[in-house]
């Protein structure tokens, strides 16, 4: 089965074929903005012209536009292929890519977020959650206990703290293959991991609500 993956999360693009769990090609690009004019020529570039069995896209959480670029092109894609699309979340990816560099047991994944936040994540060497997604704002993200920080923010994290190793990573498309296939979801609503700036009279917030269900605004707008 082939595999076409698309990670738009961060200021990073990226694209990757696979069949079965090898990685046939891909492309990654540090765009900063751009993801929806990027996007389509690397997939176009890749074997088959992308042309896949499945699609996995990233859910998030990230830039609000980059994560929207990815999805639309995503279902398209399945759409125009009479594929699966497939979704993964963001944090869990930036982990695997870590805990394969490092010898380490565990890893605090930190992001950009939104409103001078951070999204943290901790997982353990089976990407299994030591501590649930959240937006902190930095000092509290600061008070983790796992010496391994990874991420787009991760030397900040550790600077902070004063202590730690820091893998500054982005998402990589090429990296899926290191994820546990548990991880993956039929359910491809974005993961915007914090509360709505706005609110409706009477709802309770709920940041782990995913944002298509939701209406929640991004925690970064790319």
């Amino acid at each position: 089965m082939r595999t076409l993956v698309i990670d738009c999360a961060t200021e990073a693009c990226s694209v990757a074929m696979f069949d079965g769990d090898v990685l046939v090609a891909g492309d990654w690009h540090l765009l900063g903005r751009g993801h929806a004019e990027a996007l389509v020529p690397m997939v176009a570039a890749l074997p088959g012209k992308g042309r896949a069995d499945r699609i996995a896209v990233s859910l998030g959480p990230g830039s609000f536009t980059g994560l929207r670029v990815g999805l639309a092109a995503a279902r398209a894609l399945g759409l125009a292929w009479n594929c699966p699309v497939l979704g993964y979340p963001t944090l869990a990816l930036v982990a695997a890519q870590a805990l394969e560099a490092s010898k380490t047991d565990d890893v605090l994944v930190c992001m950009t977020g939104g409103h001078g936040e951070l999204f943290v994540q901790g997982f353990d060497r089976n990407l299994v959650t030591t501590a649930p997604l959240a937006s902190l704002a930095p000092a509290q993200a600061a008070t983790a206990a796992q010496s391994l920080v990874a991420g787009t923010r991760a030397s900040e994290l550790v600077q902070l703290r004063g202590s730690g190793e820091a893998l500054a990573i982005h998402p990589d498309a090429r990296s899926f293959g290191l994820l546990d296939p548990a991880l993956l979801t039929s359910d491809i609503a974005l993961i915007y991991g914090r509360a709505p700036d706005a609110q409706i009279p009477g709802q309770k917030p709920n940041p782990e609500q995913r944002g298509g269900r939701t209406g929640q605004v991004a925690g970064q707008a790319a």
